[in-house]
């Protein structure tokens, strides 16, 4: 490589990156931050749901099973337009499982068994928090006139909140 063409590479890769926004650098950070958050949310909670359904049994296997992979989905759904949204602001985004690591508030459980009751409780009870900590972003991004990021967490909440539902009912106890 050519010594002009190697230089101009490098300064390429040591170029911050930059995205034209007309929010300001407070809030470009201040709405980063809290969508990072709950991006490290989303991708825990996603590797839980499909740790679960992986690792279901017992008699509502299958139904169970079912349930969790298509929370998963919706789950990993979250995951792209967050990272993106972060971008368009001017903002950086996670870059590692370990940068996950360090900003997730969803618990992980390395449990070598968990009931399936088990399971559906403290997905549910992810989920109930995830939509506490949805809601606290939507109020950064209102505070900072953020309109599109704050819809774009309107249907989460909302998506959320279904999960949340189902998963209460599912583990509901029945009268007799």
């Amino acid at each position: 490589m050519p010594h002009s063409n190697h230089k101009t590479l490098l300064n390429r890769r040591q170029a911050p990156l930059a995205t034209v926004t007309d929010l300001e650098p407070k809030a470009t950070r201040d709405i980063s931050n809290a969508l990072n958050g709950l991006l490290a949310d989303v991708f825990a909670l996603y590797l839980k749901t499909k740790n679960f359904h992986w690792h279901m049994s017992g008699p509502h296997f299958r139904d169970y099973h079912l349930l969790l992979d298509d929370h998963a989905d919706h789950i990993f759904a979250m995951t792209d337009p967050l990272a993106e949204r972060v971008r368009k602001i001017g903002g950086v985004t996670l870059r590692s499982i370990g940068h996950i690591a360090r900003l997730q508030r969803v618990s992980d459980n390395n449990s070598d068994f968990v009931g399936p009751d088990e399971m559906l409780a403290e997905l549910r009870d992810d989920n109930r928090e995830l939509t506490t900590r949805l809601r606290e972003a939507h109020e950064i991004c209102d505070e900072n006139d953020d309109v599109a990021s704050a819809s774009l967490i309107e249907n989460w909440i909302d998506e959320t909140e279904r999960r949340t539902w189902f998963l209460f009912e599912a583990t509901r106890k029945e009268r007799a």
